[in-house]
């Protein structure tokens, strides 16, 4: 049953798309944040200056753990608009935006215009698609690399041409370089589901399909060569402290069956009912509607009844949900990969509406954009931002806009008010509070000290991090934002070594720094830079009253050995 809506007018829609892209593109001004942002910003940063695309490395050594694609594209970006906060979040925008484009266009092809549109703007809007677009992972690259290859696949299921099967196979071999084997699920999923609903089942026996599959590994063999390169030709590295690792065996097994079943070198915990509830924040303000849908066409299904045009959006966001919740690993950004079906999901639940049941949900719709917009106002006099008057009164001006511009109880005006109160915490979040946020980064503060100081900028950096693997802390914020070169000491006898040559300017710790001196080494303080992990805001670090408790700090030292 496709839905009668016809759809908004068009300067209506792209002015409203407009808006979307904007309150998306606010994550651009924020600088990166820590942890994972800043380790996958310098891992393409060590890429595009050392021009070498096969290795690749962090902390100072081979780094063995999410595949190429995304790095390339960074390290690419690099080399166009620099190494800086822009060429590292820019292209996740685009291909974001990529995930708009093919969510629209899928929407269309199995619905209608309208179901189109509305999906479109539920996207734009979705909190942790927002989020992500700010605090960039590879989740935005990999959300246009799963619709779109389901959206081309279908197109061939429909009788489309050959070519349509070769973008799909190019663009799933770049979600297998972006995030490995287990995004098969998520745009295989769908599909099968469909075909076995609808009963197009001899599908599964068509060969074009096993082309696709084999196509989609052709054009993976850049990060299987990659990876063998690296590391299978080299048993004698040291990789998850132990050496004879192979590259290829963890890109197919250990990186996505190890996690899954905990048995690889990288473990995890996690709630099979994690994702039933973050789910309810992170898909805001249409987790409800999505819920209700979903619910209708089970029920339908258990019922042997029919009730949608395509089963593709309903079998992708349910395998991949079934998927993440089973496994030992979960984070609220996993699910942002399926956003485009579920966001497709709730615009075919909000055009199937009467009239009257639609009045209601807008009316309900709008009392969680108000309490956005409130909770928006109540956590900025929280934390008390220097622009904290000047914000409440662009907030209010917004805000009275929107609702005296959408004032009447239809969908156009549902969508307008959804947009609007998104634009103001996504502005606020990412232009007034992540700012004030970041001030307690210390590594990038520390950077850009340093960049500052004729007598220090040129001089390298050592970054002194004992023990092994990655780490942690602020160390990769600095390493990124500084100009002058750093260099990682994850012991005293490297870091005697490097002083051999005289004495060094060394970030660590604050504990670090004061057990330096106690054992053999001089210590001048330079600065002191006060840090919080700025990625897992709590109650304590918003209030200012009691932030001083919750900061811990990091310092600048200039080092040498003692006689």
């Amino acid at each position: 049953m496709t839905s009668p809506y016809a759809g908004f007018d068009n300067r209506l829609f792209y002015g409203l798309v407009m808006v979307g892209v904007l309150l998306n593109a606010t994550g651009l001004f924020p600088s990166i944040m820590e942890l994972d942002g800043a380790l996958y910003a310098c891992i393409a940063k060590i890429m595009a200056q050392s021009s070498d695309f096969v290795n690749l490395y962090a902390v100072g050594a081979d780094w063995l753990d999410k595949p190429h694609f995304p790095f390339w594209i960074a390290a690419s970006s690099y080399k166009l608009f620099g190494i800086n906060t822009f060429g590292y979040k820019f292209p996740a925008l685009l291909f974001f935006l990529g995930s708009v484009a093919y969510t629209y266009q899928f929407a269309k092809l199995t619905y209608s215009k309208g179901v189109a549109q509305v999906a479109t703007l539920v996207l734009l809007t979705a909190f942790h698609g927002v989020l992500s677009n700010s605090d960039v992972r590879a989740e935005p690259y990999l959300m246009p690399l799963i619709i779109g290859p389901v959206y081309h696949f279908y197109r061939v299921f429909l009788g489309g041409r050959f070519y349509h099967l070769l973008i799909g196979s190019l663009l799933t071999g770049c979600a297998l370089m972006t995030k490995g084997v287990f995004v098969l699920i998520p745009i295989g999923a769908g599909l099968i589901v469909h075909w076995l609903l609808t009963g197009h089942w001899r599908e599964l026996l068509h060969w074009r399909w096993y082309v696709a599959v084999a196509l989609s590994f052709v054009f993976t063999l850049p990060e299987i060569y990659c990876l063998y390169q690296q590391f299978d030709i080299h048993p004698e590295k040291v990789v998850f402290d132990r050496t004879n690792v192979s590259g290829i065996q963890f890109f197919f097994w250990d990186s996505q069956f190890g996690r899954f079943f905990n048995t690889g070198p990288i473990k995890g915990s996690g709630d099979k009912f994690f994702f039933v509830h973050t789910l309810l924040w992170a898909f805001l303000p249409w987790s409800l509607p999505l819920y209700v849908e979903v619910g209708k066409q089970l029920v339908a299904l258990v019922k042997r009844q029919r009730n949608a045009p395509e089963y593709v959006s309903l079998g992708s966001g349910l395998a991949t949900f079934a998927l993440f919740s089973l496994s030992g690993f979960q984070l609220p950004h996993y699910l942002n990969i399926v956003f485009p079906f579920y966001a497709i999901l709730t615009a075919h639940f909000l055009t199937s509406l009467t009239p009257t049941v639609l009045r209601r949900w807008t009316i309900g719709q709008t009392v969680i954009g108000i309490l956005i917009i409130g909770l928006t106002i109540a956590l900025l006099v929280l934390v008390r931002p220097n622009q904290l008057v000047s914000t409440v009164c662009w907030i209010a001006v917004i805000a009275f806009a929107t609702f005296t511009i959408f004032r009447q109880n239809n969908l156009a005006s549902l969508m307008g008010r959804m947009l609007g109160s998104m634009l103001i915490l996504a502005a606020s979040l990412n232009l007034v509070l992540y700012p004030t946020f970041l001030n307690y980064q210390a590594g990038m503060n520390a950077a850009r000290y340093v960049n500052e100081q004729p007598n220090l900028v040129r001089k390298p950096t050592f970054l002194y991090m004992p023990g092994t693997g990655v780490g942690g802390g602020s160390f990769w914020s600095y390493e990124f934002y500084a100009r002058a070169p750093t260099r990682y000491v994850r012991s005293d006898s490297t870091l005697r070594y490097q002083l051999s040559k005289g004495p060094q300017n060394v970030f660590t710790t604050t504990e670090q720094a004061d057990s330096l001196s106690s054992r053999g080494f001089t210590v001048r303080h330079l600065a002191t830079f006060p840090y919080y992990h700025v990625s897992r805001l709590t109650y304590a670090f918003l209030d200012p009253v009691t932030r001083p408790q919750t900061l811990q700090s990091y310092v600048l030292i200039g080092v040498g050995s003692k006689p």
